[in-house]
């Protein structure tokens, strides 16, 4: 079993990366919101009183890449190079697939950004919609792929 990094004597700590070497890294993260067919009707009429919902989403997705060094305690602040949010709304599948490409050049991987970026897009998403319908559901947020660093490469499914 691996060694969980972020304790030491059983009290949190942020995990000292000062001695790594910076190198690029990215990683890639998917989530999914299912909908209700209101929530499609008015996917499909061009948006909601607020805007359009999925442009803003892809925008706070962008923005929550940026932030997630004060979102999350442990979590180092990264000088993000790239943030891709994509939003693909599937009719037909009732639902808003979303996933993010977060990349950098640090001591550190950027997983928990990407992760961060997917989660508050669906969150957005969730909140530009709720007034169609209540029954929104964030579903499957996970990892698909990171490189760089020390570990290497690794995708879901390997």
């Amino acid at each position: 079993m691996s060694k969980l990094t972020h304790f030491q004597d059983g009290k949190p700590r942020m995990v000292d990366v000062s001695e790594k070497a910076a190198t690029l890294r990215t990683a890639t993260a998917e989530a999914t919101v299912a909908l209700q067919p209101e929530a499609v009707e008015a996917l499909r009429a061009g948006g909601v009183g607020k805007g359009d919902p999925l442009s803003v989403a892809q925008l706070a997705g962008i923005l929550a890449a940026k932030k997630t060094g004060e979102l999350i305690p442990l979590c180092h602040p990264l000088p993000i190079t790239s943030a891709d949010v994509e939003l693909r709304f599937l009719p037909e599948e009732a639902r808003v697939h979303i996933t993010a490409t977060v990349k950098t050049k640090a001591e550190t991987g950027v997983e928990m950004e990407a992760l961060t970026a997917c989660a508050i897009a669906a969150l957005t998403v969730y909140d530009m919609l709720k007034a169609a319908s209540k029954g929104l559901e964030i579903t499957n947020l996970r990892l698909l792929h990171k490189a760089g660093g020390k570990s290497g490469e690794w995708k879901r499914g390997q």
